[in-house]
Order: structure tokens, then sequence, then C-alpha cells
């Protein structure tokens, strides 16, 4: 245990960010560096070391968080970090990305505030980067087995970077100009900057694994003479297709997905774009989604100078206590305040969008709403609460339904699909065509990045044993029973 009396003695501390009007004129993280170095070991030492941690229930990858809580408080990074690559691949991702349902599941959280598990995970890979501990991990030997990846999103790159240190010969690929999926395009630089991909894929390149950009697979290569090149596939390929609003106007100019916008906003930082050809800039913005990407839209539109920011739920504003249908140790719907929204904009709940309406040129200048009631699970209009708002740039962040089926990869593989439109798989990941296997959003539907990360690990440890017959790499720590369930 790291420090008996911890939880008693020491208040929960979390990193802190940079002032909101700093941080708006630049794309740099948000927290203000170095910050937790001086803190992160007393609030590692918060840790109880339960004997039942359910914080390893709550965590996808079955992260030894108490175990490494404990070389944390002792300032034993290189220990620390062993531990935490142990269930993880990349925690430097998961550290600024999770939404941490392990600290939702922390016991003591039960009548306390949780330990900060996911700022002393990002502490821990950022020491063990700055001192060396992060090497490539070769195989000892090859052997002989290929394998495609499709997707190099967190799903694609652990399935990766596992198969390839069990000794097979991988290749990824991936339809971008750059590796990393969502990680490189979805996420802004605000919220985790692309050098932490980078040297991750440099990582990989050094152990083996190959990569090929700008290559789709249904599209520029038959996804039936891949199967034939290789002894076997991953798919990887997220859960692309976007949740649309069909509703008058919605052909207006200006209403976009988050997916158009977000990406060129990203390519302007890495130098591709001077300016991004959808911009925020004077504009009165509307971001329709109240998730994480709905806030990664508000965030860079705050950036890209947006005359105003307003956001759209169409759910009631969640409490910040738990329901009683929510208790402990389950994740909690609450309400969040992210960097995002502490720069400012507003946020309204309990609304639907009725139309849009435009200007003679066929631009997109307000949106129509009304507030809503739920009825048996449904949203009714609420009489008399109709209204507009100015909308001169409208964002469409309201999840994705499944993955591309009109490209060509689901068809020409002969996959089968789940009830929900997912690629069906089977307990170890395999698909109904031999040989070839789905990790992630593709066969999951959309989720967390630890769940994409979870299930490329699982994935792998299912080819390796189709490839051999057995395999050595560590079989899932976390919940598995949960893995085919969203």
């Amino acid at each position: 245990m790291a420090d008996p009396k911890g939880f008693l003695t020491t208040g929960r501390e979390v990193a802190r960010t940079r002032p909101a009007g700093e941080r708006v004129q630049d794309w740099n993280e948000v927290y203000v560096p170095g910050s937790l170095l001086p803190i992160i070991s007393k609030q590692a030492g918060r840790c109880m070391d339960c004997g039942i941690p359910f914080c390893h229930n709550g965590c996808p990858l079955g992260n030894l968080i108490p175990e490494w809580n404990d070389y944390a408080y002792r300032e034993d990074w290189s220990a620390a970090s062993e531990r935490l690559h142990a269930t993880n691949n990349f925690p430097e991702f998961t550290g600024r990305l999770c939404p941490a349902p392990c600290e939702s599941a922390c016991v003591l959280g039960i009548n306390q505030p949780a330990v900060t598990i996911k700022n002393v995970e990002v502490t821990i890979i950022d020491k063990a980067w700055d001192s060396g501990d992060v090497t490539p991990q070769p195989p000892e030997r090859l052997s002989g087995k290929t394998v495609a990846v499709i997707g190099s999103g967190p799903a694609g790159l652990a399935a990766a970077q596992q198969l390839t240190r069990a000794g097979h010969t991988v290749a990824v690929y991936e339809r971008a100009d750059r590796i990393g999926g969502l990680l490189r395009y979805g996420i802004p630089e605000f919220k985790m900057e692309k050098r932490h991909i980078n040297r991750r894929i440099e990582q990989m390149r050094a152990e083996g694994t190959k990569f090929r950009t700008e290559v789709e697979i249904g599209r520029d290569i038959d996804a039936r003479k891949l199967r034939k090149r290789y002894d076997a596939v991953v798919i990887a390929a997220g859960a692309t297709v976007s949740r649309d609003l069909p509703v008058p106007g919605r052909a207006l100019a200006g209403i976009h997905f988050a997916m158009e916008y977000l990406p060129l906003a990203n390519k302007v930082q890495e130098g591709d774009l001077t300016v991004a050809p959808i911009s925020a800039a004077g504009k009165h913005v509307v971001v329709i989604g109240g998730g994480d990407t709905g806030a990664d839209c508000v965030g860079t539109a705050h950036r890209q100078g947006a005359a105003s920011v307003t956001q759209l739920e169409i759910m009631g504003r969640p409490g910040e206590e738990r329901n009683a249908n929510q208790p402990w140790p389950t994740f909690p719907m609450l309400y969040k305040v992210t960097s995002a929204h502490e720069e400012g904009g507003e946020r309204i709940y309990s609304v639907s969008t009725t139309h849009f309406e435009g200007d003679e040129d066929g631009n997109v200048q307000f949106l129509h709403l009304v507030e809503v009631d739920f009825k048996d699970g449904r949203p009714e209009p609420r009489p008399g609460t109709e209204r507009r708002i100015p909308a001169q740039l409208v964002t469409l962040a309201m999840g994705f339904t499944g993955t591309d089926q009109e490209n060509g990869l689901v068809t020409q593989f002969g996959l089968e699909l789940d009830a929900r439109g997912n690629i069906a798989r089977d307990a170890d990941f395999a698909t109904n065509v031999p040989g070839v296997y789905v990790a992630g959003d593709a066969g999951r539907g959309q989720s967390l990045i630890v769940w994409a990360i979870a299930e490329g690990r699982s994935a792998a440890r299912g080819v390796d044993r189709f490839l051999t017959g057995a395999s050595a790499l560590p079989a899932p720590i976390g919940p598995t029973d949960r893995a085919l369930t969203v």
C-alpha cells in the first residue's frame, strides 16, 4: 500500500489548466506543463490498495492501478511504467483522452473524491518517455506469418504492436495520409498534441511494423485480394458513418458533420493548410450534440475566433450527483465541464432542431429549435417553446452509426453484420470469414479509447492463436464478459 493514511490526510488535486483566455490563442495542450509533478506522488498515495480493486473492473484494459500507484508514490517511475505497459500499449493516449471509468469505480469514491488515476497514469508515461524507459521491443524471432491490419486508430495500432511483438510480419493500412485514425484527425491538438502519436509510430517502426498510408481497403485494394496476400487480417476501420439530422434546410451550405470540420483544423496544425476551408472565424456557431466530439467542436470554434458558440443537447442536463439507477461502481452520466466549456459559449439542454433557415445564397443563417420532454423514452415537443438562434456554421456531433458499408470492405470480404450494423464476431473477435478478425468500433460500435485498445489486444491474441495454435500474448484482464457489448 502506498500511504496507509494518504486517503485521510491528502485531498484530491488535479492538473492545472492554463487560463482560458491564454490557451484559446494557441493549439497547445490546455494543461500547465509540469504542474503534476509536485503533487502526483501524494495523489497516488491516496490509493487504498483495496482488497478488491474495483478500478480494475471499471477499466476495460484491466490496468494494474494500485500497483503503479504504489510505485508512483515511491517515485519509482521505471517500475511504474513497466506495470502500466503490462496492460496498456498507449497510456499517453488514454491518460489524456479517456473519460476515466476507473475513477468512477474507485472505492475511495464511495464517500470521498476518487483517486486521480488518470493524472497519475499520464505522469508515469510522460516520465517514462523523458527518461528513455520507452524503447522498441522487437521480437526475438519471426514466425513467418503475415498479418494485415486495416485502420490505424487505437484498436488497429494496439493489435499491430502486439502481433509484431509476437513475431508476425504486420502491415497497417490507413486510408488517410497519416497514421493515427481518429487520434490524428478527430482529436484536436489542444486535447492531445500529435507528437505523442509520432513517437509511438517510430517505436512501432523500430519493432518491425510496416505502415501503408493513403490506401483504402475495399476501394484501392480489393479485400479478397488482401485476404489471399496475408495469413490473417484484423479489421479496425472504426465506426465512421456519422449520424445525420434529416430536417428541412439540411442541404444549406455551412452545415457539416463534426468529422468534416475537425480534421481540417488538425491539418492546419500539421502544416498542410494555412487556413481551414471550414472555419468558425467570425461566425455564430451551433454544435448539435452534447458529447465529447461536440466539446471538441466547441474548443476548435473558440480557437478559430467564433463570434459565438452554442451547443445543443436533446437530453436533459445531467445531475452533478449519481442517480439512484447509476450506483457505484458503474460509470454515471454526470454534468461535465470540459476545458472547452470553460473557455466560453452556451449549452442548451432538452431541445430538438426542427429546421434550418438560410439566406438567398443558400447559406445557413438560423437554426430553429423547440424544447422537448421525454415520454416513453421519446422526445415530444413542448408547445409554445419554438425559437430560432443565429447559426452561420453548424456542426453535427451526434455520434456514429456503424462502419462504412459503401466502400466495398464488408461485401468484398463477405462479412456478416450484427443487429446494430456492426461487423459480427465471436468471443475470439473472429468474423464469419476464417482468418479475418475485427476489433474496436467496427465490431463494437462507437465506444471509448480504452475499449478500442483492449479489443485490439484481445483480437491480437485471437489472431496469434489462429496462426500458431497457441499464444503467449497476455490474456485480457479487464471486464471481458462485456467485450462484445456496448
